[in-house]
């Protein structure tokens, strides 16, 4: 199956279904950080390229409710970053799975159809993520474990902290490959 994973600079949820056989690439603005297929761009570049199957990120810098204090400064960038994600849910790919956490997708454009944690998928960590799904069934849980951390939500700043709370965690990766290849 041809697999686009939109917005992943990492390359985990790409390895991940490139390891069960699957044509995966990652598209990203930024180079990816492991070795694989990446292209290195505007996915809306690609997006006609006869995917099957598209895996997106798309930034949450100006949709997560998370920054909401700053959502009145910020409303240009915040439909700009709403229009890219009806854009994305909107490509001509037969399977799509937009992931985000908790934000205003779920007001303005619709109310996702799962949201997963971590710990559901064998990371003892807590990071509520929103799966909007079109033509692909909810993820089932993996590997459910006991703690709570909130490892994400304590990351120190740094000049990487938005990578490192970024990046899919590799068992949400896994069982999407399994369950959706």
């Amino acid at each position: 199956m041809r697999v686009l994973v939109a917005c992943e600079f990492s390359g985990v949820v790409r390895n991940a279904f490139a390891k069960r056989g699957h044509d995966a690439w990652s598209c990203d603005l930024l180079p990816s950080e492991t070795s694989g297929n990446h292209i290195q761009g505007d996915v809306r570049n690609i997006l006609n390229d006869g995917w099957e199957l598209m895996i997106a990120h798309p930034p949450c810098t100006y949709l997560a409710v998370s920054g909401a204090r700053w959502f009145k400064y910020r409303q240009k960038e915040q439909e700009e970053a709403l229009n890219f994600v009806k854009t994305l849910m909107d490509a001509p790919i037969p399977k799509i799975c937009i992931e985000n956490p908790i934000s205003i997708i779920s007001t303005r454009i619709r109310k996702p159809d799962q949201i997963i944690q971590p710990w559901m998928f064998g990371h003892p960590e807590t990071k509520a993520t929103c799966l909007w799904l079109k033509n692909l069934p909810k993820l089932k849980p993996t590997n459910i474990v006991d703690g709570r951390e909130q490892r994400v939500w304590k990351e120190s700043p740094s000049s990487e902290r938005w990578k490192n709370r970024s990046r899919t965690y590799v068992g949400i990766a896994e069982a999407m490959a399994s369950q959706w290849g």
